[in-house]
């Protein structure tokens, strides 16, 4: 993708007419026409030597990113070979964006079917080294360019960020030279993954390259962080989280919390993808399923189920593959609509909490009275959680008779404590109205988990359950919601939280 820097410089002429263009014919299909024959045919023409400019940078740039992505069956993993061909990619669309006066942003949809020598060389941890060509490309993007700042001096602009704003299709194959990669298992789909994974990184927006055309101070068009993501794991390199690893669970509970920095929320997604660790094996993909952030409301706590697909960009996957349970916060820097976030070391500490935190990290002596190490502290949130068990409506049918006896326990998942409803007989929309406090030492770690089961004279039926971490409790105080019942096939609870927070060894 690197060869985009060759191609801007090849182009500035025309980047400079296309400024002029904007600023009186933005809206004309004609002299878009036009603007694409033009640089299509240009491309062409200059497209030996953008190859030849391009093809160290690519190899320079993605070496490294490559190797930050190696899978584990793999030793080492480099270009033997690169070129990008005698096909040069054709533009198919253009729309071109003012910035009030200050810049231009101009978005490209190209398409490459290309016939580049691309050629890797990788070594296995057996012992194996394989020649592999990365064959029959195939890609559609948009890519944007941010013309910034304008200017009065030739050509019209300071300097040019491009990115690919969004990747359509990118298909390739991978062939062993002289022989078969299906020899090795799971080697075509790690290098697939690894491939994709480092344009994802290097290149995709909100990443993006800044090339200055004229002499100047370009920082504030490099990529700045705006706010927080926090994420929470329920059953289901630095953008990239990995949770631990439940072993024979289809029904895996993992409470982790991950956060990520945000460049760009109008853009951004958050993509989660579940794998089968296959030990030594490459692990195989399960699902995947992502969410914009563009839907998050900053400051809100957002719990959604998720149904997880083969495919993000081929939506014709019928196969049930599960869901998977998050919670997310974003929390953009700055926000000032008086909700923070409570992993941050000024929320809701007591004294005692503040001792504990003392900053990000804090000394330890080992036993020997030499050796020093740094330790991370995290905020410990202590009160007390008020839940009501309001209803429940259309519960599913699990006695042979049609009829259920439903009650409802409530547990604490780290401290174990435990509630349970009285039974309500022969009712599928039961009213219980029934209020239990739990005393929560962290509330930031730890999980209520509700079960509904049908009472029966020799036992107990299991209807469904929902599983809730406290941080929107925490965040808002109280709130009143339904939840609709996993492993159910119908069901929802209504159910009210409240949050008292401990106002002990308060500072005075």
């Amino acid at each position: 993708m690197s060869f985009f820097v060759g191609l801007i410089i090849g182009l500035a002429v025309g980047l400079a007419l296309i400024a002029g263009f904007v600023k009186s014919e933005n809206a004309r299909s004609k002299i878009r026409s036009e603007l694409l024959d033009w640089l299509n045919q240009h491309l062409t023409k200059i497209w030996p030597d953008v190859d030849r400019a391009a093809s160290g940078l690519i190899k320079a740039s993605v070496e490294p990113v490559l190797e930050q992505y190696r899978p584990i069956i793999l030793s080492s993993l480099k270009f033997s070979k690169l070129t990008l061909g005698t096909v040069a990619p054709q533009f198919t669309g253009v729309s071109i964006i003012e910035d009030g006066g200050s810049g231009i942003t101009m978005e490209l949809e190209m398409n490459w079917d290309g016939n580049p020598s691309i050629i890797l060389d990788i070594k296995t941890r057996f012992g194996v080294s394989l020649p592999v060509q990365v064959k029959d490309i195939g890609f559609t993007g948009v890519f944007r360019l941010i013309f910034k700042p304008l200017v009065d001096e030739f050509p019209c602009f300071g300097a040019v960020c491009y990115s690919l704003r969004q990747k359509k299709k990118m298909d390739f194959t991978l062939k062993v030279v002289g022989g078969d990669i299906s020899t090795i298992p799971g080697l075509d789909d790690a290098i697939q993954e690894t491939i994709r994974n480092a344009v994802e990184d290097s290149i995709t927006w909100p990443v993006r390259k800044v090339v200055p055309i004229l002499p100047g101070d370009y920082s504030d068009l490099e990529l700045k962080p705006v706010g927080i993501l926090e994420l929470y794991i329920r059953p289901l390199p630095d953008r990239t989280k990995t949770s631990k690893i439940i072993n024979n669970d289809l029904n895996p509970i993992w409470n982790e919390h991950f956060e990520f920095v945000v460049e760009d929320a109008t853009t951004q997604h958050l993509v989660v993808k579940i794998y089968d660790d296959e030990g030594i094996q490459a692990a195989e993909l399960l699902g995947c399923a992502q969410v914009k952030l563009s839907d998050l409301e900053p400051g809100k706590v957002k719990d959604l189920w998720l149904k997880l697909v083969k495919d993000l960009e081929v939506q014709r996957d019928n196969k049930n593959r599960g869901q998977v349970h998050l919670e997310l916060l974003y929390c953009p820097f700055g926000m000032e609509n008086g909700r923070g976030n409570p992993f941050a070391s000024s929320f809701s500490m007591t004294s005692l909490e503040k001792v504990l935190k003392s900053g990000a990290n804090s000394m330890e002596i080992t036993g020997n009275g030499n050796e020093v190490t740094q330790k991370r502290r995290e905020v410990i949130v202590r009160g007390v959680l008020s839940v009501t068990v309001i209803s429940a409506e259309d519960l599913p049918v699990v006695d042979l008779m049609g009829k259920a006896d439903p009650f409802v326990t409530l547990t604490m998942k780290k401290s174990e404590m435990r509630n349970k409803t009285r039974v309500v007989n022969n009712n599928l929309n039961p009213v219980w109205n029934q209020t239990f406090d739990f005393v929560v030492e962290d509330g930031l770690h730890d999980m209520l988990i509700v079960e509904v089961w049908d009472h029966d004279t020799f036992g107990k039926d299991y209807m469904g359950r929902c599983i809730l971490t406290l941080t929107r409790v925490i965040l808002e105080g109280e709130y009143k919601d339904r939840f609709q019942l996993d492993e159910a096939k119908s069901g929802g609870l209504n159910l009210h939280l409240k949050w008292s927070p401990q106002h002990i060894y308060r500072d005075s």
